[in-house]
């Protein structure tokens, strides 16, 4: 009797993640891939390919070629090529990094803006990208190193918004050492990016030194930690926004030239609530985060106000008027 060839633990896990993330999406459709060559978005898209071959799903591999190094335009094609290879069409895309917000948010940014103008283009329903659960877990230290707050805690969503576009990572349950052993099993050659050993960068710092330290001295399962914990805080914080946007409801007005909400109200609420209608009312009106000092000097305005002025904030001022704060644009 002939058997089957048993399908490799870590493909099957890939496939299986890939698979979840697409029963989620609202209708098949159209997808973008983002694959730089490396072994995440290789394990992807070959899963895409396996998952959507039957669907009648068309699948583009989209290739962001930064030109940031010499060999990039070689890099892309080889990407663009094994994405053919694995069945899914391919677009490459050359962009411009200008530096803005350091090198890493630059390329980010960039890489991004080609990806959603691609599936704009082709009516995408989504548009999937290869971030781990590792790639999470540095997300969240980093995030913590900067004193972002809660917000750091939540790292990154499962699935995101793009400019109208769900922005989807169906591996972010998964290691980095999965995607490599499914790349090996379905002999894949993924690219190494010289970048992700470069220390100048912070997050290849946090990868090389400060994980492994966190392991060794604290014991093994530290990033599998940081990622529960940044689902529990995104759950937490899903729920806090739906309080949140209650209460605004109940006491936010519209004002000449901006919004104004009632100082009593917002004294009435507790603390983090308080500093979380600020900052929304802010985010949502103007476009602009406020950092915690500003926050609170916002505050200032309802717990401890004895008639100081306006505070000049990104895109906004605000200033206590009666019994409301107004914020107005400047």
């Amino acid at each position: 009797m002939s058997h089957r060839p048993s399908l490799d633990p870590a493909v099957a896990d890939v496939r299986r993640a890939v698979r979840s993330s697409l029963a989620r999406l609202s209708s098949p459709g159209p997808l973008v891939v983002a694959v730089s060559g490396g072994a995440d978005s290789l394990a992807l898209a070959a899963a895409v390919a396996f998952e959507t071959r039957d669907s009648g799903a068309a699948a583009t591999a989209v290739v962001v070629d930064h030109g940031l190094q010499e060999t990039s335009a070689e890099v892309a094609r080889g990407a663009a090529q094994a994405a053919e290879a694995l069945g899914l069409g391919s677009r490459t895309v050359a962009v411009e990094v200008d530096g803005v917000g350091g090198l890493e948010a630059a390329a980010r940014t960039a890489r991004y803006r080609a990806l959603r103008a691609v599936a704009g283009e082709l009516g995408a329903q989504a548009i999937l990208v290869g971030h781990t659960l590792d790639d999470q877990a540095e997300t969240v230290l980093l995030g913590l190193a900067r004193g972002s707050g809660a917000t750091s805690l939540q790292g990154m969503a499962a699935v995101a918004d793009l400019d109208g576009i769900p922005l989807v990572r169906p591996l972010l349950a998964l290691r980095r050492s999965t995607t490599r052993a499914a790349c090996a099993a379905e002999r894949l050659e993924p690219w190494d990016d010289p970048h992700n050993a470069d220390p100048r960068f912070a997050r290849v710092r946090t990868r090389n030194t400060v994980l492994p330290v966190l392991e060794r001295e604290l014991g093994p399962g530290v990033a599998e930690a940081l990622a529960r914990t940044a689902e529990q805080s995104r759950e937490d914080a899903e729920a806090f926004d739906e309080m949140i946007h209650e209460t605004i409801e109940d006491i936010v007005e519209h004002a000449e030239a901006g919004i104004s909400v009632s100082a009593s109200a917002l004294a009435a609420n507790p603390a983090a609530l308080r500093h979380r209608v600020i900052r929304l009312v802010v985010a949502s009106e103007f476009g602009a985060s406020l950092t915690r000092v500003q926050t609170l000097e916002v505050a200032r305005l309802v717990t401890d106000w004895s008639g100081q002025g306006p505070i000049d904030l990104p895109g906004c001022r605000a200033r206590r008027v009666g019994g409301r704060i107004e914020f107005t644009a400047v």
